[in-house]
């Protein structure tokens, strides 16, 4: 399977890519062929609402590198989601792609996709991650996702803190179930 992870974080080695790596790891040795995109610092502008794509696959009249990452979601079987938790919902780098999706929505909704969310946390309380599970839920039901599972990291406020979690350990064994 051909596994598209989306990082969003803007901090290249903190706790959600801890969990990337990890269930990068577990997707390999699983014989899974692996496309690492990191949206959090590639070169994408905010959807400006335009409507110039009508939702079906036309052209954005943005020109940036969002192009070249809606090519490799669309020859994916599954996205993974990447992020640290960001005033209880997904960093902004990752909903601003996820929102330039939106050009392709009837593409990723024919496919049938499957996906998976990782996700960090600092705060430790149990309603910590709901706004962004949610968020996440509609997202699959909208584009016809097949929801494989999601770490949820409470928590994980420093690498060290995730690195003795269970939740690294969790992300591999997610990938390897695939």
């Amino acid at each position: 399977m051909k596994i598209a992870i989306l990082r969003g974080s803007p901090c290249r080695n903190g706790s959600s890519s801890l969990l990337a790596d990890n269930f990068i790891r577990g997707a390999v040795e699983g014989g899974h062929e692996i496309m690492d995109i990191d949206v959090a610092h590639a070169e994408i502008r905010p959807c400006t609402g335009c409507k110039a794509c009508g939702f079906n696959g036309n052209p954005c009249a943005l020109n940036d590198g969002m192009a070249e990452i809606k090519a490799q979601i669309l020859m994916a079987d599954m996205l993974v989601f990447v992020t640290p938790l960001y005033y209880f919902g997904m960093s902004a780098q990752l909903k601003m792609c996820l929102d330039r999706c939106c050009s392709i929505n009837r593409q990723m909704t024919e496919k049938r996709m499957k996906s998976a969310l990782l996700a960090s946390a600092w705060n430790e309380d149990d309603w910590t991650m709901t706004a962004l599970e949610i968020h996440y839920e509609t997202l699959c039901k909208y584009l016809n996702f097949e929801n494989k599972g999601e770490v949820l990291g409470i928590g994980c406020g420093t690498v060290e803190k995730t690195r003795e979690s269970h939740f690294p350990q969790m992300a591999y064994q997610l990938a390897r179930a695939l």
